[in-house]
């Protein structure tokens, strides 16, 4: 049964099923023709699944990045960034790595950041000398710190299935996130440099500082977040309410940008991309526990420990295994999926779980641009036109800037684990 059950979802992915549809038929034939158990056992777990107060920041934090964006904030961000660095080398391949992080930390979705990231800068970097390819691997890669630095869906789903503090794993991500914006903009530069295109103009520290003075309202989105949390004022889920409603001020009254015409359809947008995602959990959830009762994460978890009792090396093993899976399922699915089976080996050779989490994530933000599935390569494609196959060409330098960074916090777990410590 175990070996049927995994070995459908994979064929059932490969083939092009959707993941949730995949893992939903792959229980369902298991309780039909091995177990002889009712199907609405599925439709019980995946509700059990999402009944979750926690989950309820996911389409929260998918309104506030709507309305964030349609309120005017996406272009005054990238306003902050090119005032910061795009008078150096490589200076607007770099505002794209920079502006990336300042919607990260608005959206918590790798798509939204590498979309609105992509339909703001790719024309004037094409302006500017860069190839319209170049211009699209870097956009792609730009929205791969969307679901790690705060606030994250992605960090939402894996608090709530590893009963892990939602507030720590939003710190824990900031300084992985940081340096994989900081990777972004160095590879920015080489490749800059590498292609000849000269440095925009002056630094100004006039035009700085009137670039975040009219930021200002957006740059404190992760602010009230962050504090609200720490500050005991409110829960994540809260704080995610919040985020929405402060969209809604800023775009309304403060940038006014934001229409009353335009809410339906942010609305919409947000219903659908959070019913996606909640569809997904549920499903992985019912994977999940289906899993558990063939005591497969038992037995997993026994070959792993087989092969190493080295934290180091168990955490190398998961890189490459969750790097492979992070460009053929979804970020939240794969988190569902994988936590309840990796999660208790990590714990046996000692692994902090917060840390864990935080790798996990990473790992699967980079599988956004991992070919052949990667989807923030799709949305960076779909925006710009350009064929999938020189996207992820395209994107192949910030890979590897990436995957350098990966190892780094890897190997280094006090990244990770710093801030959330220092503020308990």
């Amino acid at each position: 049964m175990e070996t049927v059950l995994v070995l459908l979802f994979i064929g059932l992915a490969l083939i092009g099923v959707p993941v949730a549809y995949a893992l939903c038929l792959s229980v369902s034939f298991v309780l039909v023709y091995y177990m002889d158990l009712p199907q609405v056992l599925i439709l019980n777990t995946m509700f059990s699944g999402i009944d979750s107060f926690s989950f309820m920041a996911v389409p929260f934090f998918m309104l506030a990045g709507a309305f964030m964006s349609a309120g005017g904030v996406t272009k005054r961000l990238v306003g902050v960034a090119q005032a910061m660095v795009g008078s150096f080398t490589g200076g607007l391949a770099q505002a794209v790595a920079v502006a990336g992080m300042f919607f990260a930390a608005i959206s918590g979705s790798s798509a939204a950041t590498t979309a609105a990231i992509g339909s703001t800068m790719v024309g004037e970097m094409e302006r500017k000398g860069y190839r319209r390819e170049l211009a699209t691997g870097i956009v792609a890669a730009s929205g791969t710190v969307g679901i790690v630095i705060p606030p994250s869906i992605t960090f939402v789903v894996y608090g709530v299935i590893a009963n892990v503090s939602i507030g720590d794993l939003f710190m824990g991500g900031v300084l992985p996130g940081l340096l994989m914006g900081l990777a972004m903009c160095g590879m920015g530069w080489y490749i800059a440099k590498k292609e000849g295109i000269p440095p925009e103009g002056n630094f100004s520290i006039v035009k700085l500082f009137l670039t975040l003075k009219e930021a200002f309202w957006a740059l404190m989105t992760p602010v009230i977040i962050i504090g609200g949390i720490y500050g005991g004022i409110f829960t994540p889920t809260e704080a995610a309410a919040v985020a929405a409603v402060y969209g809604i001020v800023v775009g309304l009254f403060i940038y006014r940008e934001l229409k009353l015409a335009d809410f339906p359809e942010i609305v919409f947008k947000a219903v659908i991309g959070s019913t996606l995602i909640m569809f997904l959990v549920g499903a992985a959830k019912a994977f999940g526990w289906l899993m558990t009762n063939l005591q497969i994460p038992h037995h997993v978890g026994a070959a792993v420990v087989s092969l190493t009792t080295s934290p180091v090396m168990f955490m190398m093993i998961m890189n490459v295994l969750l790097l492979v899976l992070g460009t053929l399922v979804n970020a939240s699915a794969a988190v569902v999926i994988l936590t309840p089976i990796f999660l208790p080996v990590a714990e046996s050779l000692g692994i902090d779980p917060l840390y864990f989490g935080v790798i996990m994530v990473v790992n699967l933000a980079i599988g956004c641009i991992t070919p052949p599935v990667g989807l923030d390569l799709f949305v960076a494609s779909a925006i710009t036109k350009v064929p999938l196959e020189k996207v992820m060409k395209a994107t192949l330098p910030y890979l590897f800037a990436l995957i350098g960074v990966l190892l780094f916090i890897t190997l280094v777990p006090s990244i990770s684990t710093f801030l959330p410590n220092a503020l308990h």
